[in-house]
């Protein structure tokens, strides 16, 4: 018999929380748990989420212990994996990180330039905290974060806890694949062997193999998405129902892969590499905060109540979230020591040979029950390090101002970013965000 698990998923009250359930749920053969928890440090929100997914638990898994809570000493004692989502100041804040940005003639996003800086600098503490608490009350114990703004809170971890058991992960590269699955006819993205390098939400795909034949699909994929983006044909159909800020992100596709048709790209590079177009078509009143609140949030929502209200969650139409499987994927291969081949980010040491070693990377990993084994990529090409040169120092800088408390790196951070046009705008956006998340950021003097 397999050994069983106890987990707890931080972000309990996450509208994305029943979701990674399900998908834990779907996977009780390669992954047992005997022991479920929620915590989050709002605590009416989550009993919501919780409740719906107390009665989801007893109907299609009654031998999981389920319990949930705001207690640091009842969340991490006796468990084996942390799955840590946590989004500190809720969507209220993310609209703040989005359209403060806009005001000023910026890209306003979540996790790329300014928006993504405020919401990292809430995030860092926060991350840390949990990493605390974990090694405090099980030592043993793995996080497995994908937390946003990845990329800041990944460097957060390397500088500031660097010995801690902790993976940072993403599921965008792996929502792209799964388009290309889609756009070359494939049923499953694991069907592909890929190479790619990059920062998180700022990479780039160099091979895409069928693993089965060897065949290059790369000039199968370059000749779609010259032409299409990664907008896949059930959604060029109507088909598929896709929020039109995405529609757009995946149409753009198209002018950032000009830039370089040797790769294929990371759909958030459009960010970095066309922000006055971003800026252009954003409608800075009614930004992708505000399409989440009024959608997403409400559905699960309304959905959980409903469960609680009818005592049943046979019916239910939540279903499992796409990027929970590579969190399923990446807990098995630590508990199970499967050596699976995963994108994660980590310390570069050398994995890429013309870049700096202490660059938190995305990259291919081999993982195992000791944690990840990156592999080689070798030399890339100037642009590609010239932009990541930039990026990386963003993110440094931004962590050291959190841990110095120094309004003067995070001008310079905000500065260097390639979303934002000169010193005089950052200084601006920064001093707007100031205000607004003084009770969430260190002090910065």
């Amino acid at each position: 018999m397999k050994k069983e698990f106890s987990v707890v998923i931080a972000g309990g009250g996450s509208t994305f929380t029943p979701g990674i359930v399900m998908m834990l749920l779907n996977n009780q053969d390669r992954f047992p748990i005997r022991k479920l928890k929620f915590y989050d440090n709002f605590a009416s929100r989550q009993e919501t989420i919780a409740e719906a997914c107390r009665i989801l638990l007893k109907e299609r898994a009654p031998h999981i212990e389920f319990s949930y809570t705001t207690d640091p000493e009842e969340a991490f004692s006796d468990i084996d994996f942390c799955m840590a989502h946590i989004r500190v100041g809720l969507y209220a804040m993310r609209e703040l990180d989005e359209k403060i940005p806009l005001r000023h003639g910026c890209v306003g996003q979540e996790t790329c330039g300014a928006g993504g800086i405020a919401y990292g600098l809430r995030s860092i503490p926060a991350v840390i905290e949990m990493i605390d608490y974990m090694e405090k009350y099980s030592p043993d114990a793995w996080m497995l974060n994908y937390s946003n703004p990845a990329a800041i809170v990944a460097e957060a971890c390397r500088a500031m806890r660097p010995s801690s058991k902790v993976l940072n992960i993403c599921d965008m590269p792996i929502g792209i694949e799964t388009r290309v699955a889609e756009i070359l006819g494939y049923e499953d993205r694991k069907q592909f062997d890929i190479m790619y390098y990059g920062l998180n939400h700022f990479g780039w795909w160099k091979e895409f193999k069928d693993t089965e034949t060897g065949e290059n699909l790369l000039p199968r994929i370059k000749e779609y998405i010259k032409e299409n983006g990664y907008l896949p044909p059930s959604a060029i159909s109507g088909a598929q129902h896709t929020d039109e800020s995405w529609k757009d992100t995946f149409r753009k596709v198209r002018d950032v892969y000009a830039l370089d048709p040797e790769t294929i790209p990371n759909t958030y590079l459009k960010y970095y590499m066309y922000p006055d177009y971003v800026v252009e078509h954003s409608d800075k009143e009614f930004t992708r905060a505000n399409e989440v609140m009024e959608g997403r949030e409400k559905e699960v929502f309304t959905e959980c109540n409903r469960i609680i209200a009818n005592g049943t969650a046979t019916d239910t139409s939540i279903e499992v979230e796409e990027h929970a499987s590579y969190i399923v994927d990446l807990a098995t291969a630590i508990a199970f020591n499967t050596k699976e081949r995963m994108l994660l980010i980590v310390p570069n040491n050398g994995s890429i040979t013309n870049f700096d070693p202490t660059a938190m990377v995305e990259i291919p990993c081999i993982v195992d029950n000791t944690g990840a084994k990156p592999l080689q990529i070798g030399e890339i090409p100037e642009f590609q390090k010239g932009m990541m040169n930039q990026q990386v120092s963003v993110e440094k800088l931004v962590v050291e101002a959190h841990v110095e408390g120094s309004y003067q790196k995070l001008w310079q951070a905000l500065t260097l970013s390639a979303t934002i046009p000169s010193a005089t705008v950052a200084k601006a956006i920064l001093d707007d965000l100031l205000e607004v998340n003084k009770d969430y950021w260190t002090p910065m003097n």
